[in-house]
């Protein structure tokens, strides 16, 4: 059996939106047909209509399952390090009610109309709820490590927890700039294959991470002297810490810089000239919640490297929503266009994951779910605009 949806407009990402467009989608899920409106082989009784726009399921580029029961306890606006100190003091709870969390937080994304998702994870907790769920994961394994003499033991440890999540999709990755050393980027260069070894690292989420490495000054000097670690070693590079790690990686390894809030054109052009295969991920609403502040958007605008969106954590996000990202970006750039945002929002992300065969766009024999935005005008969202899954 056969069902038709239809829509004000499909926005398939992969071609141009279709007003009054019509997807047809067969009892699996699969899309059989994409078809402009009175296309005579259907009946028009045989068509769902609706009142909005369908567009893909969405691709959660970057979250954080495992802080999911952190909802709700931090302030807004501390700024990065006061939140990342609330983080440690807090993250060891029960592993039930750990778990727990994580199960809502997999069934809210669900209902948001998130498909799949990148999701960063410290240990292995969460693959208890990833093996039952029916959203598709990537698991990013996260290292962190600024002692190098350290450094191998920490990375031995990665690969391991990497092996816990067997079964699953996952890669090890760096944490951010300013919590790994060198000696671990050497270790990634030893990579058997590194481009099959996605990374996804945070970066400059805040204007301390710069600071400490143009003059090893600021924020994060008080905050390992809390940690009482010893960082006599690090040295300033007087430039930018992105600037200072994009050398460190394999040419070839697929890279997703996530936050961004503070990177700048220089650092932009910088990366577009060294680094071979970078992905831009965008978490708006994370950033106003710690930061209030958004990244440049204009700069990572028709640049090469594509971009992608993600809800972090709920730790610093009140909800796991890709439309709720996309709001506060129309809300502050007025003049994004939403079939081009669309795509940050879905086949880039299914591209950076490797699983755009199957999602990330509304296209023939793809299984990419549909999602009904309504409360909309004409291809312009509303700050009343929801988002309900119609498969």
């Amino acid at each position: 059996m056969v069902n038709y949806y239809s829509a004000d407009y499909v926005l398939p990402v992969s071609t141009e939106p279709i007003h009054n467009g019509i997807v047809g989608v067969d009892e699996s899920g699969e899309i059989i047909g994409v078809y402009q409106p009175g296309t005579k082989e259907i009946s028009d009784k045989n068509i769902i209509k609706h009142r909005g726009i369908i567009a893909p399921g969405f691709i959660n580029a970057h979250c954080h399952l495992e802080l999911s029961h952190l909802k709700g306890k931090f302030p807004k606006g501390t700024g990065l390090i006061s939140f990342i100190e609330a983080v440690i003091s807090q993250r060891n709870t029960a592993e039930a009610e750990i778990i727990d969390a994580m199960m809502a937080a997999d069934k809210e994304m669900k209902q948001n109309g998130i498909v799949a998702v990148g999701d960063i994870a410290n240990r292995s907790v969460s693959k208890s709820v990833k093996v039952k769920s029916t959203l598709y994961y990537h698991t990013f394994v996260e290292i962190l490590c600024f002692e190098p003499e350290k450094a191998q033991e920490v990375f031995r440890d990665g690969l391991a927890l990497c092996e816990a999540f067997e079964g699953l999709a996952s890669s090890i990755t760096p944490h951010a700039p300013y919590s790994v050393c060198k000696e671990i980027f050497r270790f990634f260069k030893q990579l058997h294959k590194p481009e099959n070894n996605l990374l996804s690292i945070h970066n400059q989420e805040s204007e301390e991470e710069n600071k400490l490495y143009r003059y090893k000054s600021g924020g994060f000097i008080d905050f390992y002297q809390k940690l009482k670690r010893d960082i006599s070693f690090f040295k300033a590079q007087a430039r930018d810490s992105i600037q200072t790690i994009v050398p460190l990686l394999p040419k070839r390894q697929p890279v997703m810089f996530v936050h961004n809030t503070y990177t700048n054109m220089k650092d932009i052009f910088f990366v577009d000239r060294f680094a071979g295969n970078v992905t831009w991920c965008l978490c708006p609403n994370a950033n106003l919640y710690i930061e209030g502040r958004l990244p440049k958007i204009d700069l990572f605008l028709n640049q090469d490297s594509p971009i992608t969106l993600g809800t972090d954590s709920l730790a610093s996000n009140d909800k796991l929503c890709i439309l709720s990202e996309l709001l506060t970006l129309h809300a502050h750039f007025p003049y994004l266009d939403l079939a081009e945002t669309m795509k940050w929002a879905t086949i880039n992300g299914a591209k950076y994951l490797g699983i755009d065969h199957r999602y990330g766009s509304i296209e023939k024999g793809k299984k990419p779910g549909l999602n009904l935005i309504s409360h909309t005008d004409g291809l312009k969202l509303s700050q009343n605009s929801t988002v309900v899954p119609l498969l």
